[in-house]
Order: structure tokens, then C-alpha cells, then sequence
């Protein structure tokens, strides 16, 4: 890591279980291929499925265009195990553009309803058509620098098809629809949410279990208390999935901990940086999508990318309570973290990419033994929103990250707390964020008592199961190996 090569100013304020698909490979050994790790236990509401429609056979429907619709493309990040060293700046660099090229295209369909109505072969010709030619491209720069460090795999141009598929975002309200479909697509900015994607609470049957624990078992617990987000740190940037890359994220986060967090951040910087934390042991970065009230606020950065520009609009909340908590393994013991380790929890693609990586936990304080996977929850009075993060606990005993940024960890066994084969068991993360904000109004859609949304991509309408979390280790020594004794030895510290 640490491959920055220009440094920006800090802004505040401002600023598998499964192998679903194996390409080819060339003679070295890299390999391509869409691998999971294991996804959150099943929610409340309807999983949401990749359908037939999300697949990637080249063709867009027309029933599709006619409606409210969203970009669906091959995940080609997902899909990497293996990139040379040499090459994975400049595979960082195009990965990202691929995501920046698929927003660019949804926001021509946003803007297009009236051609598409007019001619049947817009989407085809004008955007999707487009769109291949320029992953095409995109995916044979990676291919090629790959290849120049190795050998250059084959098979990628299969991922450079995309497909338009139904948004799901239907107004269940009728009404005219505007010129901007804001009355079909829901929310200030017209790509989400809607209230099909909101559930009372209270309907919802409890579904959390509890694992079985082991005479063996880590019991203990540490917390760690860093802060809401106070210094309003944003930055739409992803240090792990594209670093160097300005607005890899395409949509906003908070950040407490580490305050020196952005795309351009090195190890080093880390090491040296701020820390929100009480412990000052803890400088580790924690982050997240904000998650913002779609009541009209123009927020610093309304006009900006990552924000309104990508359709991330409204007032931004800052939780009224972050719980940063690391537990033990209901079958054994942990062993320390490495420093600088980085795990991603939940896909903030999900919506396109389907549940494999999905882990969003939503739920009401007072109701937290049901959670929520596809839906957002309105709370009743006096109960307030909760998101709650659970991180792998499962580290391949030699890498801080992967190409892919997930094959490095693993989630235990639900029910033993068993590694896969090769892992050992570190201290899980479980982070918990609270916000008090009041149920939205779902007999109009939003208009009387607004929409709560998390912000993300703009192809993924504001779906909340594309809500994910980040975690960069940055404890001292001392602190992480007493964490490890402290949870080991049943103990409940901070």
C-alpha cells in the first residue's frame, strides 16, 4: 500500500460462499473470477435477487427502458483474486474509471426519458452501446498491465456488456410523473428511495440468533470511543478500493478516527495522522456512507461530485451515538490484528451485484432482534434508526489486503465460529450507529415527513442493501495485543 503520488489538502466540513463465475488465465495463474464471501443472515423483507434482467447478456430490454430503470454491469473489481504489485496502481486507477463511466452513463438515461419514449433504440445506441465501447477499452488497459508484469489473462472482455434492468423504484403513490421522474423514481433527487423500500418495524418478526458458544469460546470485549464525526470529516474518496483516485467513492463518507483519511493517505500517513479516538493508541480509520434526510438542504457539496451531482442529496445526519466495539469467536481464542490490515463489510453495489457481499443490518433501538437486509425500517415513536456493521473475523494469517479487497478475510461460521481453512481468528469489529430521525411519510412518498437515505453509487438508487463499512487497522502494538488478551481471557475492557 502507501502508493500516493500527490497529496491534497484535508477539507472538513467541505469536503464467496460460492465461485459464481471463473474466467480464464493466463499460464501464471491469475485469476479471474467472482468469488463471495460469506453474507449476512438472511433479513426480514424479501431478499433482494440478481435477476434475469442484471444479468450481462448484452441486450438492454425495452420493457426496461420504457420504465424506471438502472445500469447493471459485471463487477470486474469483485471478480480480481490475483494483480501483480507492479501493476496494482494502474489496475486501482482503471477500476475506478469503470465506476466512473458507469455513473456518467446512468445519469445520461436519468436525462434521456423522452428520447427512449420517442425512439425504442436510444438507450441501446446512444448510452448503452457507448458505454461497452468504453469498458472495452477500460478492461484491456487492465488486461495490459497485468500482462506486463505477468502474464496477461484472458477472458475479460466478457465483462464489458451491460444491461439495463427495472429500478424497482416504481411510485407506489400514481400521480403525474415530472419531467425529472422524481414522482416515479422517489427522492430529492430522483433515483430513490421509494416507499416500497421502507418497512414498519414493528411487522417484522424477530430473526437474530444467537451462535452456540464453545468452552473454548473468546468472551471478553473492547471498546473503543471515538467520536460521531464532530470534526465533520467528508471526503467522497475510498483509500481501500481506489486509492489515489479523487472521488473513488462516488458518494460521501463520514470519518472518525484517523483524521488523515483520503484517496491520497499512505500507511505513513496514517501513522502519523490525528486520531478522534479517546485511546490515542487507536489512530485506525473508521468510515461509512452518510446517511442524509431528503428534505431539500443543499449541503456543502449539493453541486458537487459524490454528492448532489450524483444524485446524494439532502441533509446530511450525523448519528447521535457510534459504538465501536471488538469481540471474541464463539469457538476459540483471536490473535492480533496486523497494522494496517483494511476489511470492507457489505457491498455498496449490491443492489446490481446481488446478496453475496451484502451486509446491511438495519433496525430501530428497542427492536434490534430483527434486522434488516433490503428494507429501511421506520421506527416507532420514541425508538430511534440504528445501522449495525458486522466485520469479517477471519484474516488469511498473511495479507492486510487482496485484489479484490476481500479474499484477505472471512466471516466465522455463523453457528461454531469456525475459520475457513488457512484462517485464524482476530477480534471482530461490530460497529453500532444510532440516529434520531423522524418516520418517514409512505401513504405520499415522502412529501409530508421526508425519506432517510444512505448515499452511494448512483446506479444503486438508494437501496439500503448497499449500506457497507470500512475499517482501517491502525492500533498501536500495546493496544491491539491487550486487546487480544482482554478478549481472550473473558474480560470486558476499553
Amino acid at each position: 500500500m502507501g502508493r500516493n503520488t500527490r497529496k491534497r489538502s484535508k477539507t472538513t466540513g467541505g469536503k464467496v460462499m460460492a465461485a459464481a463465475a471463473a474466467l480464464t488465465l493466463g499460464a501464471g495463474g491469475l485469476v479471474v473470477v467472482n468469488v463471495y464471501a460469506s453474507a449476512h443472515e438472511s433479513s426480514g423483507g424479501n431478499a433482494v435477487k440478481r435477476s434475469s434482467q442484471g444479468s450481462s447478456q448484452g441486450g438492454t430490454g425495452q420493457a426496461a427502458a420504457s420504465e424506471a430503470s438502472t445500469i447493471d454491469c459485471p463487477d470486474v473489481g469483485n471478480g480480481l483474486r490475483q494483480v501483480p504489485d507492479q501493476a496494482r496502481a494502474e489496475v486501482d486507477k482503471q477500476l475506478a474509471l469503470l465506476d466512473t463511466q458507469i455513473s456518467e452513463a446512468y445519469q445520461r438515461l436519468r436525462s434521456s426519458t423522452r428520447a427512449m419514449q420517442q425512439d425504442g433504440n436510444f438507450a441501446n445506441n446512444a448510452i448503452m452501446g457507448p458505454l461497452k465501447d468504453k469498458r472495452v477499452a477500460t478492461i484491456d488497459r487492465i488486461a495490459t498491465a497485468m500482462g506486463r508484469a505477468g502474464d496477461r489473462p484472458q477472458g475479460f472482455e466478457s465483462l464489458a456488456a451491460c444491461t439495463l434492468r427495472a429500478s424497482g423504484n416504481q411510485s407506489d403513490t400514481g400521480g403525474n410523473q415530472s419531467d425529472t421522474g422524481d414522482d416515479q423514481n422517489g427522492g430529492q433527487a430522483g433515483n430513490g428511495p421509494v416507499a416500497a423500500d421502507f418497512v414498519d418495524i414493528t411487522t417484522v418478526q424477530p430473526n437474530v440468533t444467537a451462535p452456540r458458544v464453545s468452552q473454548e469460546a473468546s468472551r471478553g470485549t473492547f471498546a473503543t470511543q471515538c467520536g460521531v464525526n464532530e470534526n465533520k470529516l467528508y471526503n467522497s474518496d475510498n483509500v481501500i478500493v481506489a486509492p489515489g483516485v479523487d472521488n473513488g467513492a462516488h458518494h460521501t463518507h463520514d470519518y472518525i478516527g484517523n483524521q488523515a483519511n483520503d484517496a491520497f493517505a499512505s500507511n505513513d500517513d496514517f501513522a502519523a495522522g490525528e486520531t478522534s479516538c479517546q485511546n490515542q493508541g487507536d489512530k485506525s480509520s473508521y468510515y461509512w456512507p452518510v446517511l442524509r434526510l431528503q428534505d431539500g438542504t443543499e449541503e456543502f457539496d449539493a453541486q458537487q461530485q459524490g454528492g448532489g451531482a450524483e444524485g446524494n442529496t439532502g441533509r446530511i445526519l450525523t448519528a447521535s451515538e457510534v459504538t465501536l466495539e471488538y469481540v471474541g469467536n464463539p469457538g476459540g481464542k483471536v490473535v492480533a490484528m496486523p497494522k494496517f490490515l483494511r476489511i470492507i463489510t457489505g457491498d455498496a453495489k449490491a443492489f446490481t451485484n446481488g446478496t453475496a457481499n451484502a451486509n446491511a443490518a438495519w433496525s430501530c433501538t428497542g427492536f434490534e432482534d430483527r434486522q434488516l437486509t433490503d428494507k429501511y425500517p421506520v421506527c416507532p415513536e420514541g425508538s430511534s434508526l440504528v445501522r449495525t456493521s458486522k466485520f469479517q473475523s477471519c484474516w488469511d494469517g498473511q495479507n492486510i489486503d487482496s485484489a479484490n479487497h476481500r479474499s484477505h478475510v472471512a466471516f466465522a461460521d455463523p453457528a461454531t465460529g469456525a475459520c475457513p481453512g488457512g484462517f485464524k481468528a482476530i477480534p471482530q469489529l461490530v460497529q453500532r450507529l444510532v440516529y434520531d430521525v423522524d418516520a418517514p411519510s409512505l401513504n405520499d412518498n415522502g412529501r409530508s415527513s421526508p425519506f432517510y437515505a444512505v448515499d452511494g453509487f448512483p446506479e444503486q438508487m438508494h437501496k439500503p442493501i448497499t449500506d457497507h463499512g470500512d475499517f482501517v487497522n491502525v492500533f498501536d502494538e500495546q493496544v491491539m495485543n491487550e486487546m487480544v488478551q482482554c478478549i481472550n481471557t473473558g474480560r470486558q475492557c476499553q
